[in-house]
């Protein structure tokens, strides 16, 4: 497991520089500035102090959810196995901040199958440039990207950032226990706002769901900015229900799906292609060991009620399930130290380990780009 960071990532760094120094222009909407500081984790989440263990509090940050880039530099450039010398690479790295500033791309002209390059945005996202990637002279990279296309072998699905970057393995088990012994009291939760500019918004037929059924769901709004990047009401409410409702977001993933599963909440999912179809090397390979599926249209045409469907699930049943998730809660998470954790394998471990392995078996299969 080698990486080259030679001249050619050397002199790309002084280009990732330079974005991250503008941060205050990143954005025409508003400043980028905190969310990029503290190595991408953003500022820190000081206001959860009372709702999360007191020791762990440091650990949280309100970090963004297309900061990975950042974070995947950031680890790349402290990994164990980093190179100088090309010839000893087994793969070569791009730093590539298309996810923080539209025109400020950097790209390799390679055909190598053996490159790397991490996206904080969606497969194909028109409305953020994301569609440089798919230009000839990035053919046969290998893209880490938060939302995947399920049928292009070169895209990974890796974890949206969440605000839990654990310090040690201890933090890691700890917060493992604490979700574990939490006492929750609401059967299912949603967090999300309505679109309007969408016909049939079914994010909006949930929240009409969810505030019909007060006495069994909680509902955190997240109209307007509310809950951009953390606020204290989405964790809680996570925390405090056995379900989490996660329809698609603005495209078919949404960061709220690890959100939930980091409070070891049980996630609902209405879409296949919302996880099942997107995190294959983060998730249990069994969906419903860990998760809910329910029909959209099914829900749309009422002949399926979101409520009806979790009540038949008994409590041995909804323990199973929520253990399955708290396993796996540390393939979830971007760890604070640059070095890693001691033995803990964390999502930045799970994807470097996959894409090595993936280069090893295109190496044996003989494929030729």
């Amino acid at each position: 497991m080698l990486f080259w960071s030679g001249l050619r990532l050397r002199l790309a760094w002084g280009f990732e520089q330079e974005i991250l120094a503008s941060c205050d222009n990143l954005n025409p909407w508003s400043s980028r500035c905190d969310a990029l500081s503290n190595q991408g984790f953003g500022q820190r989440a000081t206001a959860l102090s009372g709702l999360v263990p007191e020791n762990l509090v440091p650990a949280w940050y309100w970090t963004d959810q297309f900061v990975s880039e950042v974070i995947f530099h950031n680890r790349i450039m402290n990994h164990k196995c980093r190179v100088m010398e090309p010839e000893s690479a087994t793969a070569f790295y791009i730093p590539f901040y298309v996810g923080l500033a539209v025109g400020k791309y950097l790209w390799s002209n390679t055909s190598t199958a053996r490159t790397v390059i991490t996206i904080a945005r969606r497969s194909k996202d028109k409305d953020w440039g994301s569609s440089c990637i798919y230009l000839p002279g990035m053919r046969n990279i290998t893209r880490l990207l938060i939302e995947r296309n399920p049928w292009d072998y070169f895209d990974i699905g890796v974890p949206y950032p969440t605000g839990f970057h654990p310090r040690s393995d201890s933090d890691v088990v700890e917060w493992q226990s604490f979700v574990r012994n939490r006492n929750r009291n609401t059967l299912f939760s949603f967090a999300g706002a309505t679109r309007g500019a969408i016909r049939n918004d079914f994010r909006g037929l949930l929240l009409s769901h969810c505030r019909n059924e007060s006495d069994a769901c909680r509902v955190v709004n997240c109209a307007g900015s509310r809950c951009s990047n953390g606020t204290s009401a989405i964790l809680e409410g996570f925390l405090d229900s056995d379900f989490c409702l996660q329809p698609r977001g603005d495209s078919f993933t949404r960061r709220s799906i690890f959100d939930c599963m980091v409070a070891g909440s049980i996630p609902v999912f209405f879409w296949k292609r919302t996880a099942y179809f997107q995190y294959e090397w983060f998730l249990p390979s069994e969906p419903g060991s860990y998760s809910v599926y329910i029909d959209r249209n099914a829900v749309k045409n009422g002949t399926a009620s979101v409520r009806q469907v979790l009540e038949k699930y008994s409590k041995e049943e909804v323990s199973k399930m929520r253990e399955k998730v708290i396993e796996f809660i540390p393939k979830f998470l971007y760890a604070e130290p640059q070095e890693g954790l001691e033995t803990v394998k964390d999502a930045f471990d799970i994807a470097i380990d996959g894409v090595f392995r993936r280069f090893k078996e295109q190496e044996e299969w003989g494929f030729k780009w």
